[in-house]
Formats: structure tokens, C-alpha cells, sequence
């Protein structure tokens, strides 16, 4: 990261795309084998004086810390995407469905202008799952591109205020690193084995995507009417 550089938000700066200089990306001859993560964060009050960034707090610090764990040279990391959509109460700066869609459509088809196939959309609220799941098809049949999609709530750090008992955990860890500041890396004890269970089974799911090979192709779907 550049000395005195703006803080666009938490990340691992071996990984993080602003922080890579043009000469990094003109020298890459492996791009289909490169994972771009791109983050997805609503903004909602979560209630128990959290902030209503809680949930990028969350999702930005598992993923640095995945991120950390993880080959420098086979993922990058873009800025979260922070204005999703937002069903729920609560949620704040929401966008309509077709709004948010084509917002995450236009990020990737600038990721894959760059030459850069394999995208992860690796959400936070509970909101946008199904979002994401839309999003990431229509993808990989209109453009072609090679299309995951991770959820926080599969991390067992779930922002869900009835599904799942992992809001506990989700909320530890928000209320930790909201009390502690950005450029504190202590925690809780608590907190800290949270994040790092969560961060290994992030960067476990990476790695199994990276393991894939690219699509056939150039991810051109199958002519199922040719002989």
C-alpha cells in the first residue's frame, strides 16, 4: 500500500486490487487461474449499538484474514460493493433489485475487461443472497464468466435476525471491532477464535475454487443443437 495512502476499507494489501500497481497486471500471464473476490455489504441497523457498517466490518476482516491464508498470486480482492439491496428493517442507502443487479453486473464485466474470468461474490446480508445467485447465472450465461458465490451465513456468521444462531457470532465480532478501532489487531479472545475459524473456512473455499480449472470455451455455453 502506498505511504499515506486512503484507507478505502479493510484488506490484506498483498491481495487488495487499488493497491496494485498497472505494471502488476501487465505482467500477469495467468489470469484465468486468478480468483478476483468481489465483496457485497448492506448497511442496517443490526440493533446492540452496532454501527450500521457492522456487517463490512464483518465481512472485510474474514476476508483479510482468508486472504492472508491464502496464495498472493492466485487472488484479488476489489473494494465491498456497499449499496445493495435491503429488505429487511432496519436497513439503510438500499438500492432497487434492478438497480443492485446491474451495479454487480457492471463491476464484473470491468473485472473481466481486465482479462480476469473466475469472480466471487462473497456477500454479507442476508438480503442480497438471492441477489447474488441471480446475478452470478445470468453471468455466467451472458458473459461467460466463471461465477461462485459465498455467503456470511455459511461462515456460520449469520446478520439473519431469526435463522441461524450464528448472529451471536456475527455480533461478537462487529461489537469487538467496532470497540477496538480499525487499526487495532487485538480482540477478544472470543472474537479472535471466531475470526479465525471463519477466515480458515473462507480461505479453504477459496482454494477449492482455485483448484478448478478454467471454463472450456472461453465459458461459451454448449451448443446442445450441434452434432
Amino acid at each position: 500500500m502506498p505511504e499515506n495512502a486512503p484507507t478505502l476499507c479493510l484488506a490484506d494489501e498483498r491481495t487488495f486490487w487499488p493497491w496494485r500497481a498497472w505494471t502488476d497486471f501487465a505482467g500477469c500471464d495467468d489470469k484465468k487461474n486468478i480468483c478476483v473476490v468481489v465483496p457485497l455489504a448492506g448497511f442496517a441497523d443490526w440493533g446492540a449499538g452496532l454501527p450500521l457498517d457492522a456487517e463490512e466490518t464483518v465481512l472485510m476482516r474474514v476476508l483479510a484474514g482468508a486472504s492472508s491464508l491464502s496464495d498472493p498470486a492466485r487472488l484479488l480482492v476489489v473494494p465491498p460493493l456497499r449499496f445493495v439491496t435491503g429488505a429487511g428493517r432496519g436497513c439503510a442507502f438500499t438500492l432497487d433489485v434492478p438497480s443492485a443487479h446491474a451495479f454487480i453486473e457492471e463491476v464484473c464485466v470491468s473485472i473481466a475487461a481486465a482479462g480476469f474470468r473466475r469472480i466471487v461474490l462473497f456477500n454479507s446480508s442476508p438480503w442480497n443472497e438471492d441477489l447474488i445467485d441471480v446475478a452470478a447465472r445470468d453471468l455466467r450465461i451472458e458473459r461467460g464468466l466463471q461465477m461462485f458465490c459465498i455467503n456470511l451465513s455459511a461462515l456460520d456468521l449469520d446478520f439473519h435476525p431469526t435463522r441461524s444462531p450464528g448472529i451471536r457470532d456475527a455480533h461478537t465480532l462487529a461489537a469487538a471491532f467496532t470497540s477496538l478501532g480499525d487499526k487495532n489487531t487485538t480482540a477478544t479472545a472470543g472474537a479472535s477464535a471466531i475470526l479465525e475459524r471463519a477466515a480458515s473456512r473462507l480461505a479453504d473455499l477459496l482454494s477449492e475454487i482455485n483448484a478448478r480449472p478454467p471454463l472450456p470455451r472461453e465459458g461459451a455455453l454448449a451448443d446442445l443443437n450441434s452434432p
